[in-house]
């Protein structure tokens, strides 16, 4: 019997929520949208989220249960409240310079919260997987530019194309350059000195990968197991 009280994918569904509430009472989102609506669809999230932990459903039936589709629905909702598709476009629109750094940073959260949601039934899918690392996604994704960190010589901006939209990876690895092909673990955003990154690049002591195999967009395959680790690390570290 499944334990889905200690299944990742659910754990770190309901601390996205939490995630997104505090993100949105803090963030300076200006112009048109219903954040009332916005704030009750996300909490109406969380029994949802914990009716599910003591069902001991296996996780491929788990991604089928109306509770489920239900989160899909109430993550679609918020979209809409929040502008609809290009909702992000409208808030940076009406920032400053100035303010513009503190606003990209409130949207990244915000979209990692979306895509947790939006694609739980693919990772519950996945089946009867006790890892951390099966509460996030990994994609392959190819680096489009490559641009040092205005306040950081260790750093580098990668601009890297995830088929469905491009993300920002902050990386201390100072060989990776454009068109290499990488692995990315799409985790909770995190702040270097003004720029945010989308996610992580996995690697190992050699580095990142810079070769990923699969497509643009999807599933990495044949991935070191010691190349999750520090992915593994950050789940962990974000449940607590």
């Amino acid at each position: 019997m499944w334990d889905t009280s200690k299944d990742y994918r659910l754990l770190v569904a309901e601390k996205s929520v939490d995630l997104f509430l505090r993100t949105i009472e803090g963030a300076n989102l200006k112009g048109r949208w219903n954040k009332r609506k916005v704030i009750q669809n996300a909490k109406d999230m969380i029994p949802e989220i914990q009716s599910l932990y003591y069902s001991y459903v296996e996780p491929v039936d788990l991604a089928q249960m109306p509770q489920i589709n239900s989160l899909k629905e109430k993550a679609n909702e918020i979209i809409e409240n929040l502008g609809g598709e290009g909702w992000y476009r409208n808030f940076l629109d009406l920032v400053s310079k100035d303010e513009k750094s503190k606003l990209e940073e409130a949207i990244a959260k915000i979209r990692f919260f979306l895509n947790i949601i939006l694609n739980i039934d693919k990772r519950l899918a996945l089946g009867e997987i006790d890892d951390p690392i099966i509460a996030i996604d990994l994609k392959v994704g190819e680096i489009v530019s490559v641009g040092g960190h205005p306040k950081a010589d260790n750093l580098l901006v990668c601009n890297v194309n995830i088929k469905e939209r491009a993300i920002t990876v902050v990386t201390n690895d100072l060989t990776v350059k454009e068109a290499n092909k990488v692995a990315v673990a799409m985790l909770p955003p995190t702040t270097f000195m003004g720029i945010t990154s989308e996610g992580m690049f996995l690697g190992a002591e050699n580095g990142i990968l810079k070769d990923a195999h699969g497509d643009i967009g999807g599933m990495p395959k044949g991935i070191p197991l010691e190349a999750l680790n520090e992915a593994r690390n950050f789940v962990e570290s974000f449940l607590k």
